[in-house]
């Protein structure tokens, strides 16, 4: 899968204002539901879904970058958003950096296979710091999304 597939501009932010963990992923969980009509229900229960998957362990993959993901019944496909911090937060990294870059992913309620290989895609494309710091330095959601759909290989998925 294509990470265009996963991820719109419309779910892209650059510079966005957060001041705690619990505030990302709040916001994510907007951005996540923002283009469909599934009320306010629905982006709730992501929330919920995002914090209680946080409750077992920290996605924060070290180096500034967090992945928060969950599932929902809400959704057939699976999507993403995707944020830079304007200010790092904590975000209780097993390096315990500061988090700047989080992609929040969704996946539809039964999709295992899938959502762990598209998990193992973004982990990899975020391990790579060049552009890691292209996204750092971006100056606008669309040159935010421009640079991750840049390193697009068409194959998020596996």
């Amino acid at each position: 899968m294509q990470l265009t597939r996963l991820l719109s501009a419309e779910r892209t932010r650059c510079g966005v204002t957060v001041t705690s963990k619990k505030r990302a992923l709040e916001r994510l969980s907007e951005q996540l539901m923002a283009d469909i009509p599934a009320g306010s229900d629905a982006t709730r229960n992501i929330f919920e879904g995002l914090t209680v998957r946080e409750r077992l362990g920290s996605t924060g993959l070290g180096h500034g970058v967090a992945l928060p993901h969950t599932r929902s019944p809400d959704i057939e496909s699976p999507r993403a958003a995707l944020i830079r911090l304007s200010t790092p937060i904590s975000f209780d990294a097993a390096d315990r950096q500061p988090v700047d870059l989080l992609l929040a992913l969704l996946v539809p309620e039964h999709s295992n296979d899938e959502h762990l290989r598209i998990l193992a895609r973004l982990a990899e494309l975020f391990r790579d710091e060049r552009l890691c710091d292209q996204l750092r330095n971006c100056n606008s959601d669309a040159e935010l999304y421009a640079i991750i759909t840049g390193k697009d290989d068409g194959n998020t998925a596996g």
